[in-house]
């Protein structure tokens, strides 16, 4: 977490972070034009935004299906207690399970809300064998996914 103060963001700090967040491969110059600056002063107003914490880093989305990890479910997990000791214990072991891309500790019926991605239901089962064996694990609920409408596409800016 950067410890820099966060400061009011203006219309074209806003269009550069809509511009990087929908393509990080854009080049200085294109994302110059498309925001009426000169290359340098863009550049650094880029540079800011990453030292001030504003863009934590760039990726390529990559096609899933090509790359055998085509299906996805979402597991509800409850564990047996809800101490911190457990908590930490869940979170030190469920993050080196590979198939696992997401998991947010959730307030309400269960504890966490974990994002699989599998190529067969087959895999499908392996995973949750691991997962069923994860410290204080309780209780599993699965549901999976038979199509995606909406994928998270960043954080909406405009």
């Amino acid at each position: 977490m950067n410890s820099i103060k966060p400061r009011t963001l203006d219309r074209i700090d806003l269009i550069i972070l809509d511009t990087l967040q929908k393509d990080g491969r854009i080049a200085n110059n294109d994302l110059a034009k498309k925001i009426n600056l000169s290359a340098s002063p863009c550049l650094e107003r880029v540079r800011r935004l990453e030292k001030e914490g504003y863009i934590e880093r760039y990726r390529a989305v990559l096609n899933s299906i090509k790359l055998n990890y085509g299906m996805s479910a979402f597991i509800q997990v409850t564990l047996d207690r809800t101490t911190s000791d457990v908590f930490e214990k869940f979170k030190t072991e469920v993050v080196k399970i590979k198939e696992v891309v997401e998991c947010h500790m959730i307030a309400g019926g269960f504890d966490y809300l974990l994002k699989l991605r599998f190529s067969s239901m087959e895999a499908y089962r392996e995973v949750l064998g691991m997962i069923v064996e994860l410290p204080a694990v309780s209780q599993t609920h699965t549901y999976v996914v038979t199509e995606n409408v909406k994928a998270d596409r960043g954080v909406p800016i405009f």
